[in-house]
């Protein structure tokens, strides 16, 4: 049965907003907000059990879709799985893969190695949290993405010794300037697609939005950790030198290849050059005062340089994997061995965008184009196969396991992932229903009754996507043409309108309940423990989401205004 979407499904658009919006808010108030008492301590907190909480939404939303949006049952159903399955695969992959790999190091002993020689480097857990959460996470968006990033850095920190809640926020807040162009450009790559505008353009124009904030992110990211530590404005401000080495190195990279038109590699580029610039950096110049983990030791063991290597060469393997798997020459030759797909049943080829959104004011269904849902089952070019890939090789030829730590590190890993799997799972369901029900559409539509401020609430659609669906790439999808119309019926740069939407989505990222989940797994070693913290998490990386969105908002207003020499436009 054909399903259109209707934008205004009550008639009246402030109630539509009002019920569109509720599973949302109904995830995020259950998880965050909702007091309930704790049945252990006996005493009142904030937020309940993450899987009732995404479970209660997506009963929620399958009402609305169902009997508000009169959805037909089969396609309502059909999306939710649809996107379940895709928080298993690829989502759930990548974050397992992930942790298997950080398991392997640990039975083994090699992680220890690895701890003594980043502390022989900088013992300072602030510049620490730079190198790996910042420089070594933008490397693995940008090879990588789709979780990867706070999966691994999240593994390490836990490792170096942070504490869980402040490693999942401190991976949160770094995994945001890189994110425009993560996993090989595919935001961009998307965006470019739905719009007609050349990818190169939409770079060059991120690359006049993102750069600035790539500076600021690092200090905010060592205020952050210092704040939780209770430290003062003097602990922030005296490691100035190395977070501006560090964000600089970055900016300035970033900068001069999304000039240069090479999108694809702007996120590999920039995390190099940062991560080598402040080690060498670090050689240099220490900070008067070091902040040293609570349990850390004064005298650092001394490991040989062969050993050292030994130690990192799981990681070395991790990244020239997800590197590898980004390549689309590599893509294309490992789905030709397997690749499995398939239409979903009541959804694929039935549902259809209705304008404003799509089909370029099309009305006649004959003359549309309908939403495709295909479930692509491409286990060998997922990034998580590549990542596996390097755990199996680091534990043969480097870490060289015996049987039972194989074991170990498999049971290890099951037994932590399998609440977040059933947690993803459900909210992805969650946000793909949205997508095909459209009361995502009916969310973005609100956004573009603001006028001549549309500029600084465009990037506050592309946070609002980012934030549903948990990926830029599908908040571009989502309202990438929707920015265009609305900039050419406002005669604005739809260059500078339509990056606004993968820019602004960048600041959601933090604040998205999969990304936090994914925190989770990778900072709490107890799955009930990590589910309980979702609401902390979400009420700590708040504010930081708001207020960095506002700025970068406020940033892209001015560069339809006093700032428009900084625009880029169609030829």
């Amino acid at each position: 049965m054909v399903y259109l979407q209707n934008y205004n499904p009550l008639g009246n658009a402030v109630l539509s907003t009002i019920v569109a919006s509720l599973p949302i808010v109904v995830l995020l108030y259950l998880i965050a907000i909702h007091p309930h008492t704790n049945k252990t301590t006996g005493r009142r907190e904030m937020g309940i059990f993450a899987p009732f909480a995404a479970l209660s939404a997506a009963a929620v939303a399958l009402f609305v879709a169902i009997f508000v949006m009169k959805m037909p049952i089969p396609a309502a159903f059909g999306a939710f799985v649809y996107g379940a399955a895709n928080g298993l695969f690829p989502i759930g992959w990548i974050v397992f893969a992930s942790i298997f790999l950080y398991n392997t190091t640990l039975v083994s002993g090699k992680f220890e190695i690895l701890k003594d020689s980043v502390a022989g480097l900088t013992p300072d857990r602030r510049l620490q949290a730079l190198l790996i959460a910042f420089s070594f996470g933008a490397f693995i968006e940008g090879a990588g993405g789709f979780g990867a990033p706070v999966a691994v850095s999240g593994a390490i920190m836990m490792g170096l010794g942070f504490r869980p809640l402040q490693a999942a926020v401190v991976c949160l807040i770094a995994n945001t300037a890189p994110v425009a162009w993560g996993s090989i450009g595919i935001p961009i790559t998307t965006l470019a697609q739905v719009t007609n505008i050349p990818p190169e353009l939409i770079s060059m124009m991120a690359g006049r939005q993102l750069p600035l904030f790539s500076i600021i992110i690092p200090f905010w990211l060592v205020a952050t950790l210092v704040f939780m530590d209770k430290g003062k404005w003097r602990d922030v401000f005296a490691v100035w030198p190395a977070t501006l080495v560090c964000g600089g190195s970055f900016a300035a990279t970033q900068f001069f290849m999304s000039q240069a038109g090479n999108y694809t590699l702007v996120d590999i580029g920039s995390g190099v050059v940062s991560l080598f610039t402040t080690a060498l950096f670090l050689r240099v110049w220490k900070p008067k005062n070091i902040m040293y983990h609570e349990d850390a030791r004064k005298e650092i063991p001394r490991h040989t340089t062969g050993a050292v290597i030994n130690a990192w060469m799981p990681w070395v393997f991790l990244a020239a994997a997800v590197s590898l798997w980004g390549v689309p020459q590599v893509k294309d030759y490992l789905n030709s061995i397997f690749a499995c797909q398939f239409n979903v049943p009541g959804v694929h080829g039935l549902v259809y965008h209705t304008p404003p959104v799509g089909n370029n004011g099309v009305t006649e269904i004959s003359e549309m184009t309908a939403m495709t849902a295909q479930y692509k089952w491409h286990i060998l070019t997922m990034a998580g196969t590549g990542i596996m890939l390097a755990a199996i090789l680091s534990g043969l030829f480097v870490l060289r396991l015996k049987r039972e730590q194989w074991g170990q590190s498999m049971s290890m890993t099951a037994r932590r992932m399998t609440v977040p799997l059933t947690v993803i799972c459900t909210v992805l369901g969650l946000g793909y229903l949205s997508r095909y029900v459209g009361t995502d559409a009916i969310l973005g539509l609100a956004f573009t009754k603001t006028g001549s401020a549309y500029p600084f609430f465009a990037s506050m659609l592309g946070w609002l996507g980012v934030l549903l669906t948990g990926s830029d790439t599908a908040s571009n999808a989502m309202f990438g043409n929707l920015q265009c119309i609305t900039a050419e019926q406002l005669g604005l740069n739809p260059v500078l309108v339509a990056t606004a939407n993968s820019t602004g989505g960048v600041m959601g990222k933090m604040l998205n309940v999969q990304s936090i989940i994914v925190a989770t797994v990778a900072c709490y070693a107890d799955p009930k423990e990590g589910m309980a913290a979702i609401g902390p998490i979400f009420r700590a990386v708040f504010w930081h989401s708001i207020a960095l969105a506002v700025l970068l908002s406020t940033f892209i207003w001015l560069q339809a205004g006093p700032l428009s020499f900084m625009q880029v436009h169609l030829p």
